[in-house]
């Protein structure tokens, strides 16, 4: 077994995982996972660049991680970096904090690369299980960006296209800088065009309707299926591999899209850095179960993190 860490940096939150890896078999044997909502990718869309009080966020999580990735005695490391920093102008601040603080430089992968480590950690589990019908599709609903990949034990086809919870917030749900609460329909209306928009993007290189069980990644996801589970604080066992149907995910997001940031923040799953951000992150979900045309999303609580665990092994 090899100790690894692997390190996930995307537009809202940086994650951990801290596993003991079989490098023949694959199975991975988790050690340490958590998470910090950093909002990396805070103004990125608008300003093109990476926030100062943003990349100071990150660098603080770094710092906890690397005390962790020390405390476990991982092997090797390897970070990944994922939406905000492929788009901002001065990315270089980012790898340079990074590198002085755990000594591996981060690697800004791009939408595929990204899809392809989703896909492997989402699915692994879920090969060869017979009630779940092929071929998958996982989506993978982060802050900046979404991914879509279809196949069955490996990659068919991917792409990753620019709506994700927090860019959608930005983007549309923001007037005079603070996020409108509620939303106006109009507002609503421009935030549905987009993710249409991308949608017909998306299609063009992966058959999105070929698909016959969808497999959801990420925060936007997860948050919904514990609402629509009525946990009273966030399980992880209980959440990964629910099936959340599509009328759950449509009367959440009908809610989350009608309240004010004080309903959404008395939720008792709801993290706070996600407040402002979920009733995007729900529309998004919803709108790819219509498009797609399923009943329900399995949730999954392994992703990305997963995949580059199994790819440093």
């Amino acid at each position: 077994m090899t100790r690894v860490a692997a390190i996930d940096c995307g537009t809202n939150s940086i994650r951990l995982l801290v596993a003991d890896v079989h490098p023949d078999s694959g199975e991975l044997v988790e050690l340490d996972r958590r998470m910090k909502i950093v909002r990396l990718g805070q103004g990125v869309d608008r300003t093109g660049r990476l926030a100062p009080e943003a990349l100071e966020r990150t660098f603080a999580a770094c710092r906890e991680y690397a005390e962790a990735i020390r405390a476990h005695g991982a092997q090797k490391v390897r970070f990944v970096a994922t939406s905000a920093s492929r788009d901002a102008e001065n990315r270089d601040d980012f790898v340079r904090g990074v590198f002085d603080i755990l000594g591996v430089e981060p690697e800004v992968v791009t939408g595929d690369q990204e899809a392809e480590f989703s896909f492997t950690g989402a699915t692994k589990e879920l090969v060869g299980r017979d009630h779940l019908d092929k071929p998958f599709l996982v989506v993978d609903i982060g802050g900046g960006s979404t991914e879509f990949v279809v196949g069955e034990e490996h990659v068919r086809a991917a792409r990753s296209v620019d709506i994700g919870c927090v860019r959608m917030t930005e983007r549309h749900l923001v007037r005079d800088g603070v996020v409108t609460d509620p939303p106006t329909g109009g507002q609503i209306e421009a935030v549905r065009a987009d993710i249409e928009a991308a949608l017909d993007l998306a299609e063009q290189t992966v058959p999105l309707k070929e698909a016959r069980t969808l497999v959801g990644l990420a925060g936007s996801v997860t948050t919904v299926a514990a609402i629509a589970l009525g946990l009273q604080e966030y399980d992880s066992a209980a959440i990964h591999h629910s099936r959340i149907s599509y009328e759950q995910v449509a009367a959440i997001t009908r809610q989350l899209l009608s309240s004010t940031h004080a309903e959404r923040a008395a939720i008792p799953v709801m993290h706070p850095g996600r407040v402002d951000v979920i009733g995007a992150g729900a529309l998004v979900l919803l709108a790819i179960m219509e498009r797609v045309g399923v009943r329900e999303v399995v949730v999954s609580e392994h992703d990305i993190l997963d995949g580059i665990a199994l790819s440093i092994a």
